[in-house]
């Protein structure tokens, strides 16, 4: 009887870590995949991270910033709580050099295949081992011709003192030192004292001749269809929305030059979910996936499936399709990390 006992009693014990095996298996199987994306403000379609989620079973918590250098911040502090981000090409290239992105397993984002050829080695990640493009676009004037004299095609026009309070300046270190330094004949990523003391004194008298309706972001698209000035720094994509809210507005790239831009798709290094990450971003390279988000924010899009579908329209938009002659008149950012306290001070004088 005792022996009998001692095995009935081993079965049972048997058959309970059989069924807590099960359990925990199952628990497991059903537990909820994760993502964190850290992107831009109203930079894509809501719809497409619900598609997303329906279609994977992946829960992703969105959250925003509003400049590169803003999210560069956050991301010192906390990078272990974001899985994909989207910084702009300078700042890629600044966290290539940080050790700060996790190398792409391009097995796992066969979508990338779908770029058009110039987007796939950018000069700031030339093997393409760490960045996607998502979207791409160039810095130029959005203007009102009923409040201009002429057309626009200069950026003299910002620092002009017959237009009292009717220019918006992008709250952007780097974008409103850039238009100054191509409008006084230097390269955008020039950091030499002279250049950019030249940039601070432009920007003061600017100021000083009371030009300066605001130094702004997300707000100075809807303040142009309002009619609130007569002209803004823009990024492109900001000026197609504008355009399609107010069709008298104009964008011209100036003569002098300008940037020209990608903001790609990165996965950080101490991301606890990276295959998660890859599989958003090769969702995002589907083509009618990147259609529903050109036409949602009105940027560029790097999807060569994309542009073929653009209309006749949209061809002759330079805001969305600039010419080859107007983009290489233009330069990438480059990563200036070391010299932030010459731009930074100087920022602060002008700012202040």
């Amino acid at each position: 009887m005792k022996k009998n006992a001692l095995v009935s009693i081993l079965a049972i014990l048997l058959a309970c870590c059989v069924v807590m095996g099960c359990a925990s298996a199952l628990a497991d199987s059903q537990k909820q995949r994760t993502l964190t994306v850290f992107n831009w403000f109203d930079y894509i379609d809501e719809d497409v991270i619900k598609m997303f989620e329906q279609e994977t079973g992946i829960k992703v918590t969105y959250t925003n910033f509003t400049t590169n250098e803003e999210m560069f911040v956050k991301l010192e502090k906390s990078a272990g709580s974001y899985d994909v981000i989207f910084p702009s090409d300078y700042i890629i290239e600044r966290m290539i050099k940080e050790d700060m992105l996790e190398e792409l397993d391009m097995s796992k984002i066969p979508n990338a295949a779908n770029l058009i050829d110039w987007c796939k080695s950018p000069d700031y990640d030339p093997e393409g081992k760490y960045s996607v493009a998502y979207m791409w676009g160039t810095v130029g004037i959005l203007y009102d011709p009923d409040q201009v004299d002429g057309e626009i095609d200069s950026w003299g026009a910002l620092f002009d003192p017959q237009y009292k309070y009717g220019v918006f300046m992008l709250d952007s270190i780097r974008d409103s030192f850039g238009v100054c330094l191509r409008y006084l004949g230097y390269s955008l990523n020039d950091h030499s004292e002279e250049a950019l003391d030249a940039v601070k004194d432009l920007l003061i008298q600017q100021k000083n001749d009371n030009i300066v309706a605001g130094y702004l972001v997300d707000e100075t698209k809807d303040k142009m269809v309002a009619g609130e000035a007569a002209m803004a720094v823009m990024w492109s994509g900001d000026a197609m929305y504008a355009i399609e809210e107010n069709e008298n507005l104009r964008y011209v790239i100036p003569k002098e030059g300008s940037n020209i831009w990608i903001d790609g798709m990165c996965v950080l290094k101490n991301s606890q979910h990276k295959d998660e990450a890859m599989e958003f971003i090769n969702f995002l390279c589907r083509p009618d996936i990147a259609a529903m988000n050109q036409e949602y924010i009105s940027y560029c899009s790097p999807i060569q499936q994309v542009v073929d579908g653009y209309d006749e329209e949209q061809l002759n938009q330079p805001a969305l399709n600039p010419s080859a002659e107007t983009m290489e008149n233009c330069e990438f950012f480059h990563d200036i990390t070391e010299f932030m306290e010459l731009y930074e001070s100087r920022w602060m004088e002008v700012r202040a």
